[in-house]
Parts: C-alpha cells; structure tokens; sequence
C-alpha cells in the first residue's frame, strides 16, 4: 500500500475579518488536482477538494463510518451513480464514496456529511458557512 502526505492549507494571508462568514483556507494551487486539503473553517474539521475539471467542494473532513476525520485524504475521482456523472471522494479507511456536491453517501443513502459553500477570490480558496441539510449549491443559486 502506497500512501501520500496529508496536505495541511497554509493560511493565504491574514484571518477573515470578524463577522464575515467566509475562512480563507490557501491558494488554488496548493490543492493537487483529484486532491484535498484539511482546514479549520469556525472551529470544524472541513476538507477541501479539487476536481480533474477544476471544481472546488467542500465536506465535512470526518467520515462517519470510520469515525476518523480523514476524508481529506480520500481518493478523488468521478463515477456514474443512478445514471449521472457523480464528482465524489472515497474514505481512506473503508472506502465509501461521498457525492461532492451534496455529501451524500453513494453506499448508504441513510449517511450524509456536511457540505460547505466555497468560492475563490484572487487565486484564494474560501470556504463558506455549514450549508443546512438537503440544501445543495444549485438550489442555493435560485
């Protein structure tokens, strides 16, 4: 078994202002691509991934079926679920899949974890505020 380094986000410069709602985590390209990084966004453990096509999401960086906080260091990857072409992260430890947009298990459908708004500004990655359950960035847009 073959393992790689855990990235751990630099801070990109000073800490967000208080009353802001968006934590700067690094710069884009601190994020390998099929990759992520572990970032402490308003006191939880957040991951921070990067897709082959350039997306960024966000996810709880704890996986409950492991009871770790390691999804940071998952396999990233793309994968056909109920006919869609899903952008997902699979745990390091057991392996289940999680949809990167919803953070919704693709092996249990009773299993979700957290999903976060990210945005880039300036080449930086910031992560938003714990989206509430269900909600996903395309209902957020409408």
């Amino acid at each position: 078994m073959t393992t790689r380094p855990s990235p751990v986000a630099e801070p990109a410069g000073p800490a967000t202002p208080a009353g802001t709602s968006w934590t700067r985590v690094c710069r884009v390209e601190d994020i390998e691509v099929e990759g992520g990084v572990a970032a402490l966004v308003e006191g939880r453990a957040v991951a921070v991934f990067r897709t082959h096509a350039g997306e960024l999401f966000a996810l709880s960086n704890y996986d409950p079926f492991s009871r770790a906080s390691v999804l940071s260091r998952g396999i990233v990857g793309s994968r056909t679920f109920r006919g869609e072409a899903v952008p997902f992260v699979a745990s390091p430890m057991h392996k289940q899949a999680f949809d990167l947009r919803t953070g919704h298990s693709l092996d249990d459908d009773a299993v979700r974890v957290p999903t976060y708004d990210v945005r880039v500004e300036a080449g930086v990655v910031l992560v938003g505020p714990q989206r509430e359950t269900g909600e996903s960035p395309e209902e957020e847009r409408e």
